[in-house]
């Protein structure tokens, strides 16, 4: 690699929005460029927002493509790793997506694609709540419900695509419908969307009048925010089933715990952002009475401490690895 090439870019594609950042050598931040995605938009169209996002964040950075060393992009869906494909992206309606081949393509430099979620537990161990451990295990509880692992500073993956897919863990047969086929999965049960779900439900009751002002029963109203002030505003029954739900998570993720032994368990995503003290505590002590005592004794819960950031500064170190190989 060229001493020039200094710089690395991390792409994250999230579900409402995609963000590019520019990184240093010290993974500094120099520029970056956050748009909209668009649901109804093809996967050509797709693929060109994202390379014009990438070429914001390069400007605004004053980096020229020749000084870039890689590009590492954080992608949904289930992945070809290797390839560097998205086999299908659900909330964007696209299959097959040849991400390395368009990005090395656009920007004459090496590109790698990981799972968000392992981007972003990435992130947190290279930079944020999980640095230098051992081994740490990220779950990330949203509009879904994502999880990962890094365990000796590699994330632990399949064979050809990621893994640690903790939301799809059967919980309750009897739960509510995740998929054709697919009954009570962690992701049912415990997911920002199933959160506002129930709530939505209480609202209808009349025992949340609180939220019945923000959002009432449109569940596409209930984010992370408005469940926030919801409790704030002496919403209890809101309160009870944040934490219900926060409750079937820890019960799920102290049988990973007895299983990986981690050392830090990484919580993150809009819901543990908003509701952090609530979340963290809860799934903090169920695990300790749920896992075996000498493992929830030596490990550290946290809440993720990079934000947006962790999924983009992951992307970049992994690009930065592959080319130092």
């Amino acid at each position: 690699m060229s001493e020039k090439k200094h710089y690395w870019v991390g792409f994250d594609l999230g579900g409402t929005k995609m963000l590019a950042v520019v990184y240093d050598a010290k993974f500094c931040k120099v520029g970056s460029k956050r748009v909209k995605t668009k649901g109804n938009e093809g996967m050509e169209a797709g693929l060109e927002r994202m390379t014009q996002a990438i070429a914001g964040a390069l400007d605004e950075a004053g980096v020229a493509r020749k000084d870039l060393g890689g590009i590492g992009a954080g992608c949904p869906g289930p992945l070809e790793l290797d390839k560097g494909v998205i086999l299908h992206a659900p909330n964007l309606g696209w299959d097959n997506v040849p991400v390395k081949k368009t990005l090395e393509k656009a920007f004459g430099c090496p590109a790698v694609i990981a799972n968000d979620v392992d981007a972003g537990t990435y992130g947190e161990y290279r930079f944020g709540a999980g640095k230098g451990a051992r081994c740490v295990l990220g779950v990330f509880p949203g509009t879904g419900l994502g999880g990962a692992c890094i365990y000796e500073g590699k994330i632990f993956r399949g064979r050809t695509g990621s893994c640690m897919e903790i939301g799809h863990f059967p919980v309750d047969p009897l739960g509510p419908v995740a998929a054709p086929g697919q009954w009570g999965s962690l992701e049912s049960m415990t997911s920002r969307l199933a959160i506002a779900a129930q709530a939505a439900q209480a609202v209808y009751r009349g025992q949340a009048p609180a939220l019945q002002a923000l959002g009432g029963t449109s569940i596409d109203k209930i984010k992370s925010g408005a469940l926030a002030k919801s409790i704030a505003a002496g919403d209890q029954v809101v309160e009870e089933i944040v934490r219900h739900a926060a409750r079937i998570l820890g019960t799920t993720v102290a049988g990973v715990v007895n299983l990986l032994a981690p050392d830090v368990l990484v919580l993150g995503g809009g819901l543990v952002e908003a509701l952090s003290d609530i979340y963290v505590d809860e799934v903090r002590k169920t695990i300790k009475r749920k896992a075996l005592k000498a493992y929830a004794d030596a490990l550290t819960i946290a809440p993720a401490e990079l934000g947006d950031d962790a999924g983009v500064m992951g992307a970049a170190a992994l690009a930065a690895d592959a080319a130092s190989k």
